[in-house]
This record gives structure tokens, C-alpha cells and sequence, in this order.
């Protein structure tokens, strides 16, 4: 007999599928956790957290890992161990979508380790994992001890044949123009990430809104399963921060004033504001020592930042200006430049206040595509975006480690943003890789990748269909007033004291791609609107300040960049163009400096060439018209004498086609022999006169080309 006791609960889609979430089965040592089935997709999420505080942690050390079981799809990994690594990109960015809405929900008091773990064991072709992963974590979450302010949840809504879909079939996601992962709690969204077609921002708001309509559901479910835990009905206790409502209040009189004059000073500069805000601390510190020698400096430390935070946010509100003096709406200076890496295929800097990015596009070949092994799908990528964020963009040292979560994820968000205006694929023969270096940092440096890639994508001469902006916008809303104030291009400072980070990116028609998450409850829908539409404002602005740098893409490729040039051959010539062992094609790359790549689509063999330069490329051409060409009756051809029969000569046409050429077509006179008048290896010019139908062999006639003799009198005579 079974030693468990299962509870289960089921959610019912709008299509009617079923999606069950399990407890009571598996991993029971675990705090908390459940088993979440869609299909024959099952994942599984389970959550522990440590007992104990580190000593000197002040921060909630959370981490959330989503990881792909290969053997849920019924694969062997293809790395070298043969077994699940690393987390791949698309593991770590699912990963991201599920802390950035759990992490506001842990009180703020509460440092104990926390460790969120998603298995995918069970895979469903059908079904997107990604839209599922937080719905396991905060159903772990629910049914534990631990002090967590959820339930939350996260659903998939894409625009498919013009109708929003909550979670769809994987092969419908193909067609969808709206496509958009949302989470929410039961009363406001949280969180949103997504790609578009150039859609406009009421579209937006409308998928927002019947994917939250979900979510409430999905969250009654979770509260339905976490009453039925017995576990879940008393949380663990935990120390709280002590409160000094005397000390509280002797920080904000002390310095919320002059607070709030250096925020409404307008300092262009972060360094600047930076020290202003250091010297009233240092003096007001200095003074509160005096007065108490036995401070409290961690107490003394969150009081003072509430305090500070509340000046900068009242001052934004109550005086409509920025930190740095613009107005709400307000741009930051912008200037940008391309082709200023000569070396490179493309290249821009894109310069918008104090953040900037250096980008490079290179163009490859299709032997540079990125080779993609998951889970859930195995192929190859031909666009690429590498985000890289060096500590001297911020005036730090650290290490240099190699890419994390953040720089993956803003990289992704940029990828998405580009990816909707590039050529289609029969039209670009190239695999793009672009890399964005972040050389200064001081607020939107994704948005100013996706400035910059633009840029660098006209620079090199890609097609692509429209110039592409982004623009991240912020939001100050006081708590008790609900006045609001909404700021286009958010500085660093802005970001991480507002209630809302949001980056739109999109073309004069429309949105391409966004990110938004927001840290204040009941967010409304009107404000969200108003967002966007003065998100679009500054998108155009920006659009109109790139297009004085370049407005279309470049006429032509740098002349350093690789040719390439497409043809199509019959099925049956791709083994003569490859050659036994590779041996045909390698030989005419060596010969040629070439690069030709041979797939088989369609029936057809489609060969793709690049080259460096014109007669490189007309040469690997000429070499592979000549094996897969089709002989046309009629045609002269200079020809080779394969071998010498008593009836003729075989002569070869195009390599691997020999036709007989008789011994009545060599000349117009009579032979009895071929000695004397041929030779083995003798090159001639012969024309087709005929293939036979049935055995496909050539005729071929040498007489044909040659002048008919004039008649003597002699011969008038005779006949």
C-alpha cells in the first residue's frame, strides 16, 4: 500500500484542457511541493528554506533554478558527459520569469536562505513548460511554512488567427502576433514579458488583461490546495526588524529636506548627485553620534534610505521634475554614430544620457550557426544577440566571470526586439551575430542595445524592414494620494527607488517586444495605458534621433563582408557536387577560397555560396554549373577525348558526362580510322544533336561545327 495521501486540485482552460497540480506524492522532505501536469507535460517544483540565517545577511538570498530533464523527452544530451549541465539560456531566462514575481512576495524582513527548484520530468511536445514553471513555484510555496504573500501565477496569452489564447499548442505559437507571458497576483498584475509584431498598445493592454483574468482562477486553485495542507495553515516564525518609531522619525526630520532639495536641484551628473546625497548623510551620521553613541548603524541604515526615497519620490510627484532636472517626459540627450569599427561588418555606438553601448554585427555562414540541444527542441539558430556588462561601465571592479542571469536576459530582450524586423529567412542567407558592450551604465543599457543593434544591423547593410527603439519608463505613486507621476527613460536611481520598471521597444508602427515588472499592488489599467502611449512618444522621438545617423539600411555590403549568392541544383547532383568523402566540394573550396554549403529541401539541392570576393564567387560558381548542369541538345560544348573506340570517341562534355561522338560525325570526310586524327586527352568542340530518350545517352557530332568543303569541278563532274 502507497504510504502518501495525494492531494489534488485540477484548473480548467478556456479551450478545456486540464492542468492538475499534485502535493502529498513526491519529494515530501522537501518544505513544499507539488507535481503540475498539462497533457503529458509534468513539472515538478520544490522549495526549502534554511532554518537558520547566515550571520550579516541583510537580503533575501533567494535562488530559482528551472531545469529540463532530457529523459522527459525520451533524449540523450548531446554534450560530451552525455548528462544535463549548466542551465542553457532558455533554462536560465524561464528561471528569471519566475523569480522576478516571487521575489516581492517574501516579506522584506525575511533573509533566510531560500532555494526554488522547477523540474521539467515529463515532457508534452504540445506544451510550452515556460508558462507553467511559477505556477508550480508558488503552488510549493503555498502549501509550505514559508512566509510568502502569494499565491501568483503566470500564463502564456497569444494573438492566434486574431483571437487571444491562455496557454496554446505549441505548433499554434508559430502564427500568434502577440505572444506574451504574464503574472500576477489575484488582485493586480506583476509581471510582463513578451514579443509582438508591431502591435499597438490598446492590443497590449487587451492580452494583459484576459491573461490576468486566468491567473485570478489559477490563484484560487492554489488557495483551495494550500487549505487542504495542513502544513500551509501556520507559517514559521522568524525574527522581525526591531522598530524605533523615536529614531524613525528623528531621521526623516533630520534629513528629508535637504533630501528633497538636492533631488529638485536638477545634477545632470550621477556622480554629482551621489555626492550631494553622501554629504547629508556623512553630516546628519555625524550629528546622530554625537547624540547616541550606541547606534544602531543597521537600523540607522534602512531608516535613512526610507527616508531618502520618500524625498525623491515626493519631489517627483509634487514638482513634476527628475533627479537630473528633465521633465517627466523628457529624453536624455542623444547621440550616436555607425561604421565606426572599420574592422567590423557592422558597428554603432548609441549614446542616450550617461549610457552607452558599442555594437558589432557580424555576418557568417551557415556553418557559424548556433547549434541548439534541449529538452524541447534540438535545431539551429542564425541570429544571435551577446549582451555583455563590464563592472567599468559603473566605475566598479569585479571579476569578470562571463555572462550572468542579467546580462542573458536583457540580451534575450533585445533578441526579441530585432528579431521581428529582419528579412525572412529565404531573403538572408547570413547567420547575425550581434554583441553589445555596455561601456557606460547609467539606466536603460537593454533598451540601449536595441538603439544600437538597429544601427549596427543598417550599418551592415541588412534589409531589415524598419528601424527599432527602445524606451524603459518608471512610475512614482504615492501610497495614501494615489497621485502618480510616470517617467520616460528611467536613470538607474529612478529604477530602483520607482514602483515600476518597464521596457517597450518597436517600430514607428508599433510594439516588438517588452518587459515590465512592477512592485506595487493594484496597479490600475489606465495608468499601465498612459504608460504606454508616452512610452510610444518617446519611442518616436528616439526613432527620429537614430534616423539623422542613418535612416535606411546601407545600399551594400562593407567590402570586406562575405558574399553569398543562392542556386538551386537538380536532387540527383548532390552527391557529384559533395563527391565521395567530401572530396569534390572540398576541392573546389580550396580552389575557389570559398565557402558552399549543400541542403537538400523540396527535392532540390540548395547551394549556398559566399565568397570575399566576385571572382572567388563566380569561379565556385562556374565549378558547380559544370558538374550539375543539364546538357541541352543543341549546344556546343568544349569537350575532352575520353577514349578511342574502332566506331569513335567517348568525349566528355561536363564532368561525369561522356557522350559518343561516331566516327561519321568527326569530319566531313570519310575515316576509316581515328588514328592519326584524334588523340586521348585532346580537347575539341563538339555539338549535342541528340539524348535518347530511354538510356539518356548523348550524340555528339565535331562535323557539325566544322565548314562544309566547297565541291571542285571534278566532284560535279563524277556525280
Amino acid at each position: 500500500m502507497p504510504n502518501y495521501n495525494a492531494i489534488t486540485k485540477s484548473i480548467t482552460l478556456p479551450d478545456g484542457r486540464l492542468i492538475t497540480i499534485e502535493t502529498g506524492k513526491l519529494a515530501k522532505q522537501a518544505d513544499g511541493s507539488v507535481v503540475v501536469r498539462l497533457g503529458d507535460a509534468m513539472l515538478l517544483a520544490t522549495v526549502v528554506s534554511q532554518p537558520s540565517q547566515r550571520e550579516g545577511v541583510d537580503f533575501l538570498p533567494l535562488s530559482v533554478d528551472y531545469q529540463e530533464k532530457f529523459g522527459s523527452a525520451g533524449k540523450i544530451p548531446g554534450s560530451f558527459q552525455r548528462r544535463e549541465g549548466r542551465l542553457s539560456d532558455y533554462e536560465i531566462l524561464v528561471s528569471r520569469l519566475v523569480d522576478r514575481i516571487l521575489r516581492p512576495m517574501f516579506p522584506k524582513d525575511y533573509h533566510y536562505e531560500v532555494q526554488v527548484m522547477i523540474s521539467l520530468i515529463s515532457a508534452d511536445k504540445e506544451v510550452q513548460p515556460d508558462a507553467l514553471a511559477a505556477l508550480a513555484a508558488s503552488a510549493a510555496l503555498s502549501i509550505s511554512d514559508i512566509p510568502f504573500a502569494g499565491p501568483i501565477s503566470e500564463v502564456r496569452v497569444a494573438r492566434i488567427d486574431g483571437k487571444l489564447q491562455i496557454n496554446p499548442k505549441t505548433a499554434d505559437i508559430a502564427r500568434a502576433d502577440i505572444d506574451l507571458i504574464v503574472g500576477a497576483t489575484l488582485d493586480s498584475v506583476a509581471m510582463v514579458e513578451g514579443e509582438m509584431s508591431e502591435v499597438s498598445e490598446e492590443e497590449m493592454v487587451e492580452a494583459i488583461a484576459v491573461a490576468h483574468e486566468a491567473i485570478k482562477e489559477q490563484v484560487r486553485v492554489q488557495q483551495e490546495l494550500a487549505a487542504a495542507v495542513e502544513k500551509a495553515a501556520t507559517k514559521r516564525e522568524y525574527p522581525q526588524y526591531e522598530e524605533n518609531d523615536e529614531l524613525k522619525q528623528r531621521i526623516t526630520e533630520g534629513i528629508y529636506q535637504k533630501a528633497y532639495e538636492i533631488a529638485r536641484s536638477g545634477n545632470a551628473s550621477k556622480e554629482g548627485r551621489k555626492a550631494g546625497f553622501s554629504e547629508v548623510k556623512k553630516a546628519f551620521l555625524t550629528t546622530l553620534l554625537e547624540e547616541q553613541p550606541e547606534l544602531d548603524m543597521k537600523m540607522f541604515s534602512r531608516y535613512y534610505s526610507s527616508a531618502e526615497k520618500k524625498a525623491i519620490r515626493d519631489m517627483m510627484i509634487k514638482e513634476r521634475v527628475r533627479l537630473d532636472g528633465r521633465q517627466l517626459e523628457e529624453i536624455r540627450p542623444i547621440w550616436s554614430e555607425v561604421n565606426y569599427l572599420p574592422g567590423a561588418h557592422g558597428s554603432a555606438v548609441f549614446t542616450r544620457g550617461e549610457t552607452q553601448s558599442l555594437t558589432t554585427v557580424t555576418l557568417g555562414t551557415k556553418l557559424d550557426e548556433q547549434i541548439i540541444d534541449s529538452a524541447m527542441f534540438s535545431g539551429y539558430s542564425k541570429f544571435m544577440l551577446h549582451y555583455n556588462f563590464p563592472a567599468f561601465s559603473t566605475g566598479e571592479v569585479k571579476p569578470s566571470r562571463g555572462p550572468g542571469r542579467r546580462e542573458i536576459g536583457h540580451g534575450n530582450l533585445a533578441l526579441r526586439s530585432l528579431k521581428k524586423v529582419l528579412p525572412a529567412e529565404e531573403e538572408n542567407p547570413y547567420t547575425i551575430r550581434i554583441v553589445s558592450d555596455i561601456l557606460e551604465s547609467n539606466g536603460s543599457s537593454s533598451m540601449a542595445t536595441v538603439c544600437a543593434g538597429s544601427l549596427a544591423l543598417m550599418d551592415a547593410g541588412i534589409k531589415v524592414k524598419s528601424a527599432v527603439a527602445g524606451i524603459a519608463m518608471g512610475l512614482v505613486q504615492d501610497k495614501e494620494t494615489k497621485e502618480y507621476a510616470v517617467l520616460s527613460d528611467i536613470l538607474g536611481d529612478e529604477d530602483h527607488l520607482g514602483d515600476m520598471d518597464f521596457k517597450v521597444t518597436g517600430t514607428e508602427k508599433g510594439i516588438t517586444a517588452c518587459q515590465m515588472d512592477i512592485k506595487i499592488q493594484n496597479l490600475s489599467f489606465d495608468i499601465l495605458t498612459k504608460a504606454l502611449h508616452q512610452a510610444r512618444a518617446g519611442r518616436l522621438h528616439i526613432l527620429g534621433e537614430m534616423a539623422k545617423t542613418i535612416s535606411a539600411p546601407a545600399a551594400d555590403l562593407k567590402p570586406h563582408t562575405p558574399r553569398s549568392h543562392k542556386m538551386l541544383i537538380d536532387k540527383e547532383y548532390i552527391g557529384a557536387v559533395i563527391g565521395p568523402g567530401g572530396k569534390v566540394i572540398q576541392q573546389i573550396q580550396k580552389d575557389t577560397n570559398a565557402t558552399v554549403i549543400i541542403e537538400e529541401k523540396d527535392e532540390k539541392g540548395h547551394v549556398s555560396i559566399f565568397a570575399s570576393n566576385q571572382p572567388d564567387m563566380e569561379a565556385a560558381i562556374g565549378r558547380i554549373r559544370a558538374i550539375a548542369a543539364q546538357p541541352e541538345v543543341g549546344e556546343t560544348y568544349k569537350g575532352k577525348v575520353r577514349s578511342i573506340q574502332p566506331y569513335g570517341a567517348f568525349v566528355e562534355i561536363m564532368p561525369g558526362k561522356d557522350g559518343l561522338l561516331h566516327i561519321s560525325e568527326v569530319g566531313h570526310e570519310r575515316l576509316n580510322s581515328l588514328e592519326g586524327v584524334l588523340e586521348v586527352g585532346q580537347e575539341i568542340d563538339v555539338k549535342l544533336l541528340d539524348i535518347d530518350k530511354k538510356t539518356g545517352k548523348y550524340r555528339l557530332s565535331r562535323k557539325a561545327l566544322l565548314p562544309k568543303p566547297e565541291r571542285t569541278a571534278a566532284d560535279n563532274g563524277a556525280a
